[in-house]
């Protein structure tokens, strides 16, 4: 893991949260010399972070790296495994469940695959979090708390910065079948004003995208602006421009760094950040803290960490950010 942020800082962090949560008062700590490290908190829990990752998508790296980051300043033994196939991803959940882990933290994009895992779990009286999908839908699964952006309001609000920048026809390129939570964004984009069709694509294939919206773009040329599901599946896109020969804006959900730079450099109009990092460090700190003091975030409601619209009015704040990983 990247030695980008200090354990300083998130000790300090840690310190702010428990001061709010906790009954007591601790005893001042004993002064250390200003070049020490300070120390990782011994071991006190399990947790099992368990994703529908689909292999080489970079959002995935920052939503671990927020965990790992949370879970190396708490002292949490960190579990992580992925499968974008949502049964498979079930089979998951229950391994963890067997292994007597201390808490899941989970994505639910294919929730009807996923609610019997969550029963089980919560038979087990293992507490679950979920971040990043499932917002319709954890707290019919059984989930404590949620950890995301609101997808369809993410999408609402690029479809009006769509529409209003001039965009006449949209079209929103999906690159996981079945997922509810890209089904909520392009919804979201032709509810907030954009004219849009949605393609699907198979985002395990760079070729194959380039090829299938390269072929769009030459059959249909009023298409005017594509989006993006993430930011990797944009980067693809930008090469199918060039093979077209389409004058089409691209918008995208999510960030990395290159993404990033080409939003800098004018080649991506502007990218709907959910913050990845936070998702991932608020959903193994909040199963440490209710391990450790029975704390609920977000009173029963889901706890947003998006939409931000990152574009060229505020690149230059959120590049370092990018480049360190976290953003």
């Amino acid at each position: 893991m990247s030695k980008r942020r200090t354990l300083g800082l998130t000790a300090m962090l840690l310190t702010v949260a428990m001061a709010v949560a906790a009954c007591g008062q601790a005893a001042a700590p004993t002064a250390a010399p200003a070049d020490a490290p300070t120390p990782a908190p011994a071991t006190s829990m399990t947790v099992a972070m368990i994703t529908h990752e689909v292999p080489g998508d970079t959002y995935w790296d920052i939503i671990r790296a927020g965990a790992q980051d949370a879970a190396a300043s708490l002292g949490v033994n960190l579990k992580y495994s992925n499968d974008p196939d949502f049964t498979k991803q079930a089979v998951l959940v229950q391994n963890a469940i067997d292994s007597k882990v201390d808490g899941i933290a989970m994505t639910a994009a294919g929730p009807d695959a996923l609610i019997g895992a969550v029963q089980s779990a919560n038979a087990a009286k293992i507490p679950v979090v979920m971040f990043d999908s499932g917002i319709e839908d954890w707290q019919r699964m059984g989930a404590m708390m949620y950890f995301g952006s609101d997808e369809y309001i993410a999408g609402k609000a690029l479809g009006k910065q769509i529409a209003d920048s001039g965009g006449k026809h949209v079209l929103c390129v999906i690159h996981q079948e079945g997922s509810t939570a890209l089904e909520a964004r392009c919804k979201g984009v032709k509810d907030g004003g954009a004219n849009t069709e949605n393609m699907q694509v198979n985002g395990a294939d760079d070729a194959s995208v380039k090829a299938s919206v390269a072929a769009k773009l030459q059959q249909d040329p009023s298409i005017d602006y594509i989006v993006a599901m993430g930011a990797p599946l944009a980067l693809v896109i930008l090469q199918s421009l060039d093979v077209a020969g389409s004058k089409a804006k691209v918008a995208t959900f999510d960030l990395n760094l290159d993404a990033a730079n080409a939003v800098k450099e004018g080649k991506i109009t502007m990218a709907v950040d959910a913050q990845p990092y936070l998702q991932g460090y608020l959903a193994v700190a909040s199963l440490y803290l209710y391990k450790t003091n029975g704390d609920i975030i977000g009173g029963g409601q889901a706890v947003l960490t998006g939409p931000a619209i990152v574009d060229a009015s505020n690149i230059d704040v959120i590049l370092p950010f990018a480049k360190n990983g976290t953003r």
